[in-house]
């Protein structure tokens, strides 16, 4: 296949493409620098402009491009460059391959379990894709993320929103952030340790993304959570043990909140216990199912 590709560079495109183009597929990239190299192809989601020839023979799009949720302390400067970032993008990409002659077959485009708000525990099961929407920030941001793609669902393209949780990698997010206080020691719980946290590694993140550019029968959301969520407390006891370090230290939730702003308590102190009920359904299988098997996996992987 042709596959498109945004965010080639971010945590989960920089494992994705090479996985791609192992698997024997063309993988053209979009860039919002001027391309370096063959198979880029430039585009400027907030000026919206893309280049036609860069979708021409298309069959899948991956969109994976916008800023990082948890990257910067949410001021309503990063908040709005959240929005700017994901609903342009989207939008452009969508409006752009509909316009494709035949049109793709497929686009996965990125999205967040942040669709069902800061108390998505279920309170006994894990909610699965068909859980209502929550309240706040994200919930709405996503809810428009996901409507930009629109276009491209209006032209017979499979869309799939690739509703992500937290993504456990040496090479970036959240578990790359605690790992240097971890390891000396200095590690501890988020605030009561009691909310729930869905997660995936990223050798599943990626492997679920292949999994879907051929699963014809899953469309709308995925959500892209392993089958076993945690609380913050069992994270933060599975790490320590897993690195053989105490971690004695908790952050006080009023800590994480003059540090991160609104994303205190729409991301790091969210209960989100969510199911992978779609990929489940449509017979993928995980590398990483549970948590000790995941940090095993990517703690000797950095070794």
């Amino acid at each position: 296949m042709r596959i498109v590709v945004t965010g080639a560079s971010g945590l989960i495109g920089s494992a994705l493409v090479p996985a791609l183009r192992d698997d024997g597929h063309e993988v053209v990239t979009l860039v919002r620098r001027p391309p370096r190299a063959g198979g880029e192809f430039r585009w400027d989601p907030a000026g919206g402009q893309l280049d036609p020839a860069a979708l021409a023979g298309t069959d899948a799009a991956v969109h994976l491009a916008g800023a990082g949720i948890g990257d910067h302390r949410w001021t309503a400067s990063y908040q709005r460059e959240l929005r700017a970032s994901r609903i342009a993008g989207t939008a452009l990409l969508a409006r752009s391959l509909s316009a494709v002659t035949p049109p793709p077959r497929v686009l996965l485009s990125g999205s967040a379990i942040g669709w069902y708000g800061t108390e998505a525990d279920g309170r006994g099961e894990p909610l699965d894709e068909s859980a209502p929407a929550g309240s706040g920030f994200l919930a709405d941001l996503v809810a428009d993320w996901e409507g930009a793609a629109d276009p491209a669902r209006d032209a017979g393209i499979r869309v799939a929103a690739l509703r992500t949780g937290v993504v456990l990698s040496t090479q970036g997010g959240a578990l790359a952030r605690q790992l240097p206080l971890f390891r000396r020691g200095l590690g501890g719980r988020l605030g009561s340790g009691q909310q729930w946290l869905s997660w995936i590694s990223r050798t599943d993140h990626v492997n679920a993304t292949r999994f879907l550019l051929t699963a014809a029968a899953v469309r709308g959301p995925v959500n892209l959570v392993a089958p076993a969520p945690v609380t913050n407390a069992r994270f933060t006891a599975a790490l320590a043990a897993a690195l053989r370090r105490p971690a004695l230290l908790p952050v006080p939730r009023a800590a994480l909140r003059l540090a991160l702003g609104g994303f205190a308590d729409e991301g790091v102190l969210a209960s989100q216990r969510l199911a992978p009920a779609a990929l489940t359904a449509a017979g993928f299988r995980f590398a990483h199912p549970d948590l000790d098997t995941a940090l095993r996996a990517i703690l000797a992987a950095d070794d």
